[in-house]
């Protein structure tokens, strides 16, 4: 005989037994050689040799109960399975009504055995932690699922945070003002009557279509914002300034193409882009230390120091020639050695201003925070500093003048200035600039 236990107090849980039909209460008898299903008899059955079609008195059997011990030799399984069910009845810590329902053990004696045996057991709290880094491992490479229980940020109207989610309101996945925010308004005069003819009622048929359309292209929108996260616009550009100066220009590139692919996939591809960049980067260093004959990193630390070395000392004869061109300049002189002085004890060159006589030369441009910033290469950086130009504007100016390069295969200095409205002389250096690196060609 086997003791197996049906783990419930219900009685109406239970099946009923085949001899009276009436529902089995514990202990009770399993027979061992009949089923599927399974034949259970109750006591009383079972001592008067109930026979039933194949079943017979003279077969093998269990003993069906609950009434061992589990994981405390003072309590029953039964009581275990009362224990946790008097738990999700009451709640976690009214261990007095727990002990009211269960009738058999007290306040103290069910908050010490549920404490120690199914929060402080280590054997559940290890499979509980196997399960949840199982259900991690599953939902690794997908979106964070959005949970309806979740209290959404509620921001008051025209408040920052309002404005910096576009006026999206979360709590009703709405914003302030939809993409195509007047559809409704061709709706507003449309009454289906019982005398339309049917061609108004085909009309009219049309108009409801085309605005079912409309709405689908509002819907679709609203999913691309929400599945990409470009909702809080501040917060997504603070994670695409991450990535090296090619990868952002890429990003902004495969933008248009995020809302045909997953973004997951986007995100990978991206990813996949900067390991990339990363490598080749990586590569030309390596194939640079090999062209100069390094063979161990040692070798390599050294040459890159004599590297930085020759930068500097180079830089230093670049100034050297500006400062020779105002020479006669006392105060442009002035300038340069104060920039010498700095390189000497550290800090960050200021860049050479030519001084008009009769005009007080104006400080450099201090570019720390200003936006478009992280885009530009050190000498565009300089360049900007020098004329008193923002970042911003420099970049709009350049992409205006590169794009007309391309049009008309050339670009003259007139055309720069019809194009960029600014001081002649910001045109002028400008145009230079451009010229010198390369990025356009004279016309």
């Amino acid at each position: 005989m086997d003791r197996l236990g049906s783990f419930s107090n219900d009685p109406s849980d239970k099946p009923p037994c085949r001899g009276c039909s009436s529902y089995l209460m514990e202990p009770y008898i399993k027979c061992a050689e009949c089923g599927p299903p399974p034949f259970f008899l109750c006591l009383q059955c079972f001592t008067r040799g109930f026979e039933y079609k194949k079943h017979q008195s003279d077969h093998t059997y269990e003993i069906m109960t609950s009434d061992f011990p589990v994981l405390d030799p003072s309590w029953t399984a039964q009581e275990e399975m009362a224990l946790l069910e008097a738990v999700m009845d009451c709640g976690f810590g009214n261990w007095q009504d727990v002990a009211n329902q269960m009738c058999t053990k007290t306040k103290e004696e069910c908050e010490k055995h549920y404490m120690k045996h199914f929060i402080n057991n280590p054997l559940f709290t290890s499979t509980l932690l196997n399960l949840k880094q199982a259900e991690e491992a599953k939902t690794a490479d997908t979106a964070i699922p959005f949970h309806s229980t979740d209290d959404p940020p509620r921001p008051t109207f025209d408040s920052l945070l309002s404005r910096d989610m576009a006026g999206y309101m979360p709590a009703r996945a709405d914003f302030i003002e939809e993409f195509d925010n007047y559809a409704e308004w061709d709706l507003r005069d449309i009454d289906f009557v019982e005398d339309d003819s049917d061609i108004l009622h085909a009309l009219k048929m049309a108009v409801v279509d085309i605005y079912h359309s409309r709405l689908k292209e509002r819907q679709r929108r609203k999913k691309i914002i929400r599945d990409h996260g470009l909702i809080n616009l501040r917060k997504f550009q603070l994670m695409e300034r991450r990535y090296p100066k090619e990868v952002q220009d890429l990003y902004e590139t495969m933008r248009r193409f995020a809302r045909i692919v997953g973004p997951v996939e986007h995100d990978k591809f991206i990813e996949s882009h900067a390991l990339e960049f990363e490598l080749r980067r990586e590569i030309k260093r390596l194939q640079e230390y090999r062209t100069a004959g390094i063979t161990n990193f040692c070798s390599a630390r050294t040459y890159d120091h004599l590297k930085k070395t020759r930068e500097e000392e180079r830089l230093k004869r670049t100034m050297l020639s500006e400062v020779l061109q105002y020479i006669q300049d006392s105060s442009a002189c002035q300038q340069w050695l104060r920039r010498q002085a700095d390189i000497d004890s550290g800090l960050s060159p200021s860049i050479p201003m030519a001084s008009n006589s009769g005009r007080r030369s104006a400080p450099p441009l201090n570019l720390t925070g200003l936006p478009g910033t992280e885009k530009l290469n050190e000498k565009e950086k300089e360049l900007c500093q020098m004329v008193r130009l923002v970042p911003g504007a420099y970049l709009e100016y350049k992409s205006a003048l590169l794009n007309e390069c391309n049009k008309q295969g050339g670009l003259r200095l007139a055309q720069a200035r019809a194009l960029i409205k600014i001081d002649v002389n910001k045109t002028r250096k400008i145009y230079d600039f451009l010229i010198r690196e390369g990025y356009i060609t004279k016309g």
